[in-house]
């Protein structure tokens, strides 16, 4: 079976991609995984400058999930650009770099020399952490979120990804906003603000005091995002969020995503990736699919009567 996917400019050999964040920059992978199985690599979030994080404790498991207030730790663009994208460019799968600008100016600098880098598959704006203060002010503003993605496309022609934060009253706003600006698709979505609390000391259990909640707890609140985008904007999306299994990743393609990024699910088994690709065949051909394309967005919503206004008392 053909498992390529396209999300307009992105051509992807699968769906099955790892979540920025989760994978390191690969090469602590390696020997784990095959990763040339992989549809894509979504390295780490770089900023313009070396950022040293948030304050420990950085992570706390919380009923199916985990809390984690990392806070872009990252040695820099320039030190990335130089020692990890040549390696991360020689692997047989798609590499879509993951940046993170406090401004608009940081986001050209970086498109600019990624211009540079012919072999990137994609870049991912990162305009939606909830850890670190600026980044995800432009992922909850529509204007400023399309001014980030416009800022990216002047300088570079690599396709662009917009990471979206569903920390918003509405995402499809934002998505509609990014998807005019240019953007080739949307990853939904970011992980969701949440804290911990030792309630014996009183005190939070987080550094940083707030942290992003992934992992299988908020798979039914992403699933409905998708869905929902998908129903109200024409734009490719990339579906995030509790993935662990090959239902899981069925599940969002039904909803509407053209492809998926395994994350939080990594930490725990980091060959899950490779072994999703090798099982999606026989489910898409369950579905009487020969290629993803034909089960994408394939969700049969029945339609339901509207439900009959109570009757008081003194009308019955």
């Amino acid at each position: 079976m053909d498992l390529s996917v396209s999300l307009n400019r992105l051509k992807l050999k699968n769906p099955i991609l790892v979540a920025s964040g989760t994978f390191g920059y690969a090469r602590e992978m390696e020997s784990l995984v095959d990763l040339s199985q992989l549809g894509g690599i979504v390295p780490k979030t770089v900023t313009q400058a070396p950022r040293p994080g948030n304050p420990p404790p950085r992570t706390v498991e919380t009923a199916s999930g985990l809390l984690n207030s990392i806070g872009l730790d990252n040695d820099g663009f320039d030190q990335f650009t130089a020692e990890k994208l040549p390696w991360l460019l020689s692997l047989e799968t798609a590499i879509i770099v993951n940046i993170a600008g406090k401004t608009m100016d940081e986001f050209r600098s970086m498109a600019a020399v990624l211009q540079q880098h012919r072999g990137v598959g994609a870049v991912e704006l990162n305009i939606s952490c909830p850890n670190v203060s600026g980044g995800v002010d432009f992922g909850t503003n529509p204007e400023l979120a399309a001014a980030a993605v416009a800022a990216f496309r002047d300088e570079c022609e690599h396709p662009v990804i917009a990471k979206l934060t569903p920390n918003v009253t509405s995402v499809i706003p934002i998505a509609q906003a990014v998807a005019d600006a240019g953007a080739d698709a949307v990853s939904l979505i970011n992980t969701f603000q949440g804290m911990a609390i030792d309630w014996k000391r009183q005190r939070p259990v987080l550094g940083n005091v707030l942290g992003g909640l992934s992992g299988p707890a908020i798979k039914p609140l992403a699933l409905r995002i998708v869905w929902q985008v998908a129903q109200a904007i024409n734009v490719p999306i990339i579906g995030i969020g509790g993935i662990q299994s090959l239902d899981d990743v069925m599940e969002f393609l039904v909803a509407g995503a053209s492809a998926v990024q395994i994350g939080t699910a990594n930490f725990y088994n980091p060959g899950l990736s490779a072994e999703i690709v090798q099982q999606l065949p026989a489910a898409i051909s369950q579905l009487g699919g020969t290629c993803p394309a034909d089960i994408i967005g394939s969700l049969q919503v029945p339609n339901r009567p509207a439900a009959p206004c109570p009757v008081s008392d003194s009308e019955s």
